[in-house]
């Protein structure tokens, strides 16, 4: 910057200061001037509100937006041309009956009513996407245009325009001081500047005619959306009557239960309805003394826990010998024989040293790019899309997935 470009700045600066602080006046522009200022601030802030509540009117779920738009900002870096469009309830409500119509089959009255609706559904579904691609066009689009260009543009004359107020105001203060020819040309600097602005101002006032008509264009493309809709519920309600009208007028099929077959009880059991026990054998003394010989061990409460199928094998009141336990080589039903018979374990997860996340809930895919995976898995992260979405690599894949269905473990590097 020149040294007259700084000495400009500070002029500004210290004008600034002085009307903020010292309660210092500057120029005062007219009441027609600040009339048309306030107009054109409503306005701006009309058609920023108004395009924001249109594509939540079009686009009603705030997730699936956030989705739609990291995904068209993907295709833009990948060079996609075809970006995927939003995915709309009623093709969502369609694709459900159709899936399920066809799985009761064409016997089923309701499948058939369900597969009729699910149609129905989906093409409301292909008018609701025409109705936000016209929408885009003729409403959203020029708006859209209106801020970043025209309003942009009044916003940048008015900006100019109080900077040379206070370049001016500064130097008429010292006046003696400052040259009069660089008084005058500052003068002259903010006589043009706010021209300028009054100019464009009175312009898009004036022009406003314009939104106007791009409001119509909005009002008739919801007019045809609605229209459309109408005739295809009204198709979809003379199907559904046919439907119960032809099945009102068939006979109904009585029920004929299938003959019983004859139960084979085979041999007689027992009159307790139990199964014969063999003859309990008769216990002598001697036996009895050699038994108490031994010393008893009763099952610890930690080897019930590991194995409770062994210990619901041992009989009511009776306690294993010592012989059993320790002497003897038994088998126990939870032990492993042999090499086959080793458990499953999980694999162990994977070291934390590097930037991963964990799956907190199963995840499907539902578009191009996106990363499946199941509770319990270990993401490795290599990116954060947005403040939602996140890529990251599973089993070799990568792709995207959102925030909240995983837990970040080790972060990504700032």
């Amino acid at each position: 910057m020149s040294v007259a470009g700084l000495k400009k700045q500070f002029y500004k600066a210290s004008q600034l200061v002085s009307e903020k602080v010292g309660g210092a006046e500057g120029t005062k522009l007219d009441d027609d001037f600040k009339e048309m200022e306030k107009k054109v601030d409503v306005t701006s802030k009309a058609v920023t509100e108004v395009l924001a509540r249109t594509i939540e009117y079009l686009q009603p779920n705030p997730a699936s937006r956030a989705k739609l738009t990291m995904l068209n900002t993907v295709s833009k870096i990948r060079g996609q041309v075809k970006n995927p469009g939003y995915p709309q309830s009623e093709g969502l409500l369609g694709e459900c009956m159709i899936r399920h119509g066809k799985e009761l089959g064409g016997e089923s009255n309701f499948g058939d009513a369900l597969l009729d609706a699910g149609e129905s559904m989906k093409r409301l579904a292909e008018v609701k996407d025409s109705l936000d691609i016209e929408v885009k066009q003729n409403f959203i689009d020029p708006l859209q245009n209106l801020c970043d260009k025209d309003l942009k543009e009044i916003q940048h004359h008015l900006k100019k325009l109080e900077g040379r107020r206070l370049d001016f105001d500064y130097k008429k203060k010292r006046q003696g001081k400052i040259p009069d020819e660089e008084l005058r040309q500052a003068m002259e600097k903010f006589e043009e500047s706010k021209e300028v602005a009054e100019t464009s101002m009175h312009n898009l006032l004036e022009t406003d005619i314009e939104q106007v008509s791009q409001l119509s264009a909005l009002v008739d493309a919801q007019l045809d959306y609605h229209r459309q809709a109408v005739q295809i519920l009204d198709e979809l309600a003379d199907k559904l009557k046919r439907r119960m009208r032809e099945a009102s007028s068939r006979p109904k099929r009585e029920y004929k239960p299938k003959p019983r077959e004859p139960l084979d009880l085979g041999e007689p059991e027992q009159s307790n309805g139990g199964f014969p026990c063999a003859t309990a054998p008769k216990i002598t003394a001697s036996s009895s003394f050699r038994s108490s010989d031994k010393p008893t061990r009763t099952p610890s409460s930690r080897s019930m826990r590991e194995c409770p199928q062994e210990a619901q094998a041992l009989p009511l009141g009776r306690t294993r010998g010592w012989g059993e336990g320790r002497g003897e080589e038994a088998t126990s039903p939870c032990a492993p024989t042999g090499a086959g018979d080793s458990l499953d374990l999980p694999p162990p997860p994977a070291p934390l040293d590097q930037p991963s996340c964990k799956a907190l809930y199963d995840f499907e895919p539902e578009n191009d790019g996106e990363l499946g995976f199941h509770e319990g898995d270990i993401i490795t992260l290599t990116n954060q899309i947005d403040e939602n979405w996140y890529e990251g690599m599973l089993h070799g894949q990568s792709g995207f997935f959102p925030l909240s269905y995983v837990e970040v473990l080790v972060p990504l590097p700032q």
